[in-house]
């Protein structure tokens, strides 16, 4: 018992390095030749920064008392909320469609319960990479909730927003 846990530890720590150097060696585009943009092309600089694309995951949660299962966009970086925990999504590492699947997301989660009318209590639940074709390797652990990795999207301009479908 005490192997098999060691040995999925280590293929979790190798999923996640993986995961790490597949961010880091994203090669840059080629420069093209230096030939000046006309005027008109040129956006101006409170409109691009807007125009970046922004990496979204989307998350699957799971409400165990109503049986309600919900599809959550999380910007990385940006809180959201679902139900009582607050889900902020660091980093999402989709591989291209030419190797075999794998989606991973680092997502930290905490619970936000409120204690009276202006306190609440953050508990710090859940910290690390959770796997879309694995799910059960790298699980949040709720008596109420359930929240899974399904998918990382592109998404351009400035409409990454959560949304609850």
């Amino acid at each position: 018992m005490r192997r098999t846990s060691l040995l999925a530890t280590v293929a979790l720590l190798a999923m996640a390095g993986s995961a790490e150097a597949q961010l880091k060696t994203v090669p840059a585009p080629p420069p093209e030749k230096a030939a000046p943009a006309p005027p008109v092309q040129k956006a101006p600089p409170a409109t691009t920064a807007a125009a970046p694309a922004a990496t979204v995951a989307v998350l699957q949660g799971l409400d165990k008392t109503t049986a309600r299962v919900s599809t959550v966009e999380a910007p990385l970086g940006e809180a959201i909320r679902f139900g009582t925990l607050v889900i902020k999504a660091r980093a999402c590492v989709k591989k291209p469609p030419e190797e075999p699947p794998d989606t991973a997301a680092f997502l930290e989660i905490d619970e936000a319960r409120p204690l009276g009318e202006q306190s609440t209590d953050v508990q710090h639940l859940f910290s690390g990479w959770m796997f879309a074709q694995s799910p059960s390797l790298s699980t949040l652990e709720h008596p109420v909730y359930d929240v899974t990795v399904l998918d990382c999207k592109t998404e351009t301009g400035s409409s990454a927003k959560p949304s609850s479908k």
